[in-house]
């Protein structure tokens, strides 16, 4: 039987301070009745009670804190490290990112500080052109750019009411009562009694894990990554630039007027030693393209230090009937907590935006009395984006696989029939297409 609890809502409006915009509404549920008194978070340990928790304040927690925040749900946020983790390099987000982005109200600023890109050129190891293509000659709606996640990071925490995230804050354990709540403990020995948690902590996600969720599987794939600056301004026009070798690729694209993020995929049968010293990354890197464009070296001695990754590429499939659900009571999972893939598509970020506004609605609807309950709206979640997710894993795991090909004779026909004849850019866009209505001016209650 269907009972409720008390979660608060608050209209997100500067006028009014947080603790007297607080409204309290029922919510069913499919466990006990309990009436909880939620407080805010503290920036240091301690013990307390929750209504929301999002466990991670990468793109997809902070994201999915925003998108409630934006229909007057309010949550706290977990992340284990200090600070926003600021490090890496860019990812590229199509028209379905930005659409979620202009859905929570931050795509404009975003896209003042970032370059629209045109299109793309394919080339091969020496240097031959295979294929160029317009984004727009493709689809006229089609917005694609490179954005800097230490920048996206930022403008997402700074939509966010203060104390709002809480840093230091690494998971350690987690147990439901028989209420149905989640009791979430920390390294640091202060525990939470959350009435909704929301894993949204990445590739090796605990939540995942307490959900009976396999880790992810390395694909055979490992990819140099890095931010090129160009103090001067750099040369390139505003293209996704490719380049495909035998069992290699490697391509860059202008982020901004003085920087490029570029990446190297290479096979490997193992994952092979954790290498953090951004010199040795640097020749590895060189010693792999050494024959290929000089575009490429430059960009690479053009990196900074801090920039510059080696990453293992995983995934996991969510075959049905075999993966566990999106949720488990009142848990649910987000982005690549949930579905990591490969980044062959460009959709890991996209997918989990998507992932944030569809569960924020649905939960948004339980909390303020619609006609599910917060399980339900997570299941129909989970229903609804397991659609979406898997297909999109499945397709760029094989993509991956197809474009990282080391046999001479089968990488003369990509490069001299497939490519130049018959790759159409148009359907290999298809999965971009999504749209959600604006989140803003939501929260009345």
């Amino acid at each position: 039987m269907a009972t409720s609890l008390l979660l608060p809502i608050y209209p997100p409006s500067p006028r009014q301070s947080l603790a007297r915009s607080y409204s309290w509404l029922p919510v069913r549920t499919g466990s006990k009745p309990v009436c909880l008194t939620v407080s805010r978070a503290k920036t240091s340990g301690g013990d307390g009670e929750e209504g929301v928790v999002v466990v991670g304040a990468g793109i997809g927690g902070l994201a999915t804190a925003v998108s409630l925040h934006r229909l007057g749900v309010r949550s706290v946020v977990l992340e284990q490290a200090e600070s926003l983790r600021t490090g890496g390099t860019s990812l590229t987000l199509f028209k379905n990112g930005w659409r979620v982005l202009d859905a929570i109200s931050v795509g404009p600023q975003l896209r003042e500080q970032f370059l629209e890109i045109e299109g793309m050129v394919v080339k091969n190891g020496d240097g031959r052109e295979l294929r160029s293509f317009t984004f727009k000659d493709e689809d006229q709606s089609q917005e694609v750019r490179a954005v800097e996640r230490r920048v996206l990071l930022e403008t997402l925490a700074n939509q966010l009411p203060p104390e709002t995230i809480r840093f230091s804050s690494k998971l350690k354990t987690i147990q439901t009562n028989a209420n149905g709540d989640t009791q979430l403990e920390l390294e640091d020995g202060s525990q939470l009694l959350a009435k909704i948690v929301i894993g949204c902590d990445g590739i090796r996600s605990k939540v995942a894990t307490w959900m009976g969720f396999s880790e992810p599987k390395y694909v055979g794939h490992c990819a140099f990554r890095g931010l090129g600056f160009y103090p001067e301004g750099q040369p390139f026009q505003n293209k996704v630039n490719y380049i495909y070798g035998r069992g290699l690729r490697a391509g860059y694209v202008p982020v901004s007027s003085t920087k490029v993020y570029w990446f190297i995929c290479f096979n490997s049968p193992s994952l092979g030693p954790k290498i953090t010293d951004p010199a040795i990354l640097k020749t590895q890197a060189k010693e792999l393209v050494r024959t290929w464009p000089r575009d490429l070296q430059d960009l690479i001695d053009l990196t900074p230090d801090e920039t510059i990754s080696r990453t293992p590429l995983v995934d996991r499939w969510l075959w049905p009937g075999v993966a566990p659900p999106a949720s488990k009571g009142r848990v649910v999972l987000v982005g690549d907590a949930w579905h990591p893939m490969t980044p062959n598509l460009g959709q890991g970020a996209c997918c989990a935006l998507e992932d944030s506004v569809v569960l924020a609605n649905k939960l948004a609807c339980a909390i303020k009395g619609g006609t599910e309950s917060v399980e339900e709206a997570m299941e129909s979640y989970g229903s609804e984006r397991w659609s979406r997710a898997f297909p999109l894993t499945v397709r760029a795991n094989l993509v991956g696989a197809l474009l990282q090909w080391d046999n001479p004779l089968v990488c003369s026909v990509r490069d001299n029939v497939v490519i130049p004849k018959l790759v159409r850019l148009g359907p290999m866009l298809e999965h971009t297409n999504f749209e959600c209505e604006p989140l803003y001016g939501s929260s009345k209650t």
